[in-house]
């Protein structure tokens, strides 16, 4: 009925729009296909985040496809069916590439779709001379029929129509056959019909293999703004709700009658299957600075490769690239509430993230930079905002001030040190991902400040020293207040730069005048690294977590101490070991190191609140109870301020842009309660 028409309409809108996203991908370099700007149609510029998405699609099924015609290359013959095709090039670049000796490919996608494509097909000569003669015109619902490439339009719901047509187009069921869904059976309209599509392919060919790419992980935060996202364009995702994660998709595929099967999800697959080199050509191909959205995207698809009657039997998914396995959090030690913080619901400016929060004083606390909402828009935050509590409760202001110079307002990942209660020192940030960094400013504000209204900020742009200037040119890094014989410095370390993507140097600052001083360190260097964690303790700085070089997340935890004629760094070993995280926020209360949210790699769970113990070393994990906040709370590029009286973590802003499936902020700062976690044993 017109249901299924309109439905049909939808998820063909999907198709439409990955093949331009490829299209794009490709025009930057990130995949060689010269065919996919012959099929897409429009050309649009889109985002690295997106381009960084597709060309994992797209190695992923690449690499799965040439291991199947290089481990079947000594047959007489063999075929692909590809199911819900779309405007895929994968024929023609299989074919220009000369592997396709003794392979024919099948396509099967709605009647318009394969109708179109064949008119496309006819239309442009660089595609028609690949496929070669056609035989005649198609005839019913074979839209295309050449010798090694036949284009098939019916829907894949209707198991006996697939099976008549495929008949009648030559497909033969006793040839080793590699079946191909990309983004496909999650949209059919009933789980029962893909279901019953791979048991159909297991129970029709003897020997087959059978490649899946699509999505997984729908209860966590990013998984449920990626839900959401599809059911707005009336194309739900239902696969999920039954199969949540790999080893449901792996049971699935074992019960359904395949006999081996493999998944991996791709944070994996980029870490384990593609070299090294190549992994640093996609990183370095345009200036890139969404980590936490790529890896969340990455834990939210997998590839999964089934066969059944192959010999040698078909893993492609065998790691090449031997990689340390970490282990995902040992178990939960118990959990710790949220709830939404009452005073400042609907306060202006606190959905945002990149930015930076400091507790001044007691019940002050100034938010700044980020990117966020402000004047009903999505852009840099350029106000500073002022979040003060009287009487028990939390208020949030908007604070006018003087601004030296355009570019303050438009930082991201930036650092803010209290001073002393009148004076703050901000240290580095970006605007774009290209820029170079920002420099340093004071903040300075009144006497009085949050205790009868706001009071202007003033903001003044530091004269940097000499050689104080390499210590501002950077973002992602941290400065830690430290002592040193008594006297107060700044310590800047670690971060990214528009040239180095990674940075593992440090900087003494003395206060106030900020200048640079040469203090000797020893012990082991802490591999570089941004995104990490720093407090101060004991007047010197535990250092945790981070993302290192080639973007893999670190887990270890490093102190900076004060010896007698300068500092040594030491590691601080946890039991169980810490799972390596980044963006995430730390505080120490009493011995006790705090980390809160970030991320990890492991897709069974998102990180909560993490305790360790500096005495012992034991490392306890904690989930965020998340019942009563009506929203998914993401917990990276948040700020949190931690409020020792109550026991209490105010976490502000955090979120990120999720992929393609829109901008998602925290509505609203939320508390989380720790007195149950901290109280002394």
């Amino acid at each position: 009925g017109s249901r299924a028409v309109s439905l049909s309409r939808q998820v063909q809108g999907t198709g439409g729009s990955s093949a331009v996203s490829k299209c794009s991908a490709a025009a930057r370099g990130y995949i060689q296909d010269r065919f996919l700007r012959l099929l897409a149609g429009r050309r649009r510029r889109r985002a690295p985040l997106i381009h960084r998405g597709y060309y994992i699609r797209a190695r992923a099924v690449d690499h799965c496809v040439q291991d199947f015609l290089l481990k079947t290359q000594s047959l007489p013959r063999t075929q692909i069916l590809s199911l819900g095709a779309g405007f895929d090039s994968l024929y023609f670049r299989l074919k220009d590439m000369g592997v396709l000796h003794h392979t024919v490919v099948y396509e099967v996608d709605f009647p318009d779709v394969a109708c179109q494509k064949a008119t496309l097909i006819k239309g442009v000569k660089e595609l028609s001379t690949l496929v070669g003669d056609t035989k005649g015109e198609g005839i019913g619902a074979i839209a295309f029929s050449g010798d090694d490439y036949k284009l098939l339009g019916v829907d894949l719901s209707e198991l006996s129509e697939l099976e008549r047509t495929l008949e009648e187009a030559g497909l033969n069921n006793e040839i080793p056959t590699l079946f191909i869904a990309e983004v496909v059976l999650t949209y059919m309209e009933t789980t029962s019909r893909s279901d019953a599509l791979i048991q159909w392919a297991a129970e029709r060919f003897p020997r087959a293999c059978f490649l899946l790419y699509e999505q997984v992980q729908p209860q966590d935060p990013f998984g449920r703004v990626m839900q959401q996202h599809f059911r707005q364009l009336s194309t739900a995702l239902r696969s999920l709700a039954l199969y949540p994660d790999c080893q449901a998709q792996q049971r699935r595929f074992l019960a359904k009658g395949w006999t081996e099967c493999s998944v991996m999800d791709m944070n994996e697959f980029f870490t384990c299957c593609i070299p090294e080199d190549e992994q640093q050509r996609v990183q370095t191909l345009e200036p890139f600075d969404e980590y936490e959205e790529w890896h969340l995207k990455c834990s939210h698809y997998f590839v999964l490769a089934a066969s059944k009657g192959m010999e040698p039997s078909w893993t492609p998914l065998s790691p090449s690239v031997t990689v340390p396995c970490h282990a995902g959090p040992a178990g939960v030690a118990g959990s710790v509430p949220a709830a939404v913080c009452a005073g400042l619901s609907g306060g202006p400016g606190l959905r945002r993230y990149g930015h930076r929060s400091v507790l001044v004083k007691p019940n002050v606390i100034v938010t700044t930079g980020g990117f966020g909402e402000e004047d009903g828009q999505h852009c840099r935050v350029r106000n500073v905002h002022l979040l003060s509590r009287h009487a028990g409760r939390w208020g949030a202001v908007c604070v006018p001030h003087n601004v030296p110079d355009q570019r303050w307002g438009e930082r991201l990942y930036h650092t803010v040190s209290r001073l002393s209660d009148t004076l703050a020192l901000v240290v580095g940030g970006r605007t774009s991902p290209s820029s170079t960094g920002l420099g340093m400013l004071w903040l300075r504000f009144p006497e009085t400040c949050g205790a009868s209204g706001p009071g202007d900020v003033a903001v003044e742009l530091v004269n940097l020293q000499p050689g104080a200037e390499a210590a501002a040119l950077r973002w992602r890094h941290s400065t830690t207040e430290i002592t040193f014989k008594g006297e107060q410095y700044l310590f800047v370390y670690g971060g990214r730069s528009a040239l180095e993507p990674v940075l593992g140097d440090w900087h003494f600052l003395h206060a106030p005048e900020l200048s640079c001083t040469a203090i000797s360190v020893e012990g082991p260097v802490p591999e570089s690294r941004h995104s990490h964690s720093a407090c101060s303790w004991e007047g010197g700085v535990l250092i945790a977590g981070g993302l290192g070089a080639a973007e893999q997340p670190l887990g270890s935890i490093f102190l900076l101490r004060e010896l007698e004629h300068g500092f040594q760094w030491q590691t601080i070993e946890t039991h169980p070991p810490l799972v390596p995280r980044y963006s995430h926020t730390a505080h120490v209360h009493e011995g006790k190191l705090l980390l809160v949210g970030g991320v990890w790699f492991h897709a069974s769970s998102v990180p909560g609140v993490t305790v360790i113990d500096l005495m012992t070393g034991l490392c306890l994990n904690y989930v965020i109870n998340v019942e009563h906040l009506e929203w998914p709370l993401m917990l990276h590029n948040h700020s949190s301020v931690f409020l020792p009286d109550a026991k209490e973590l105010l976490v502000i802003g955090g979120g990120g842009n999720c992929f393609s499936f829109g901008t998602h902020l925290n509505p609203e700062p939320v508390l989380l309660s720790l007195s149950s976690i901290l109280t002394s044993h």
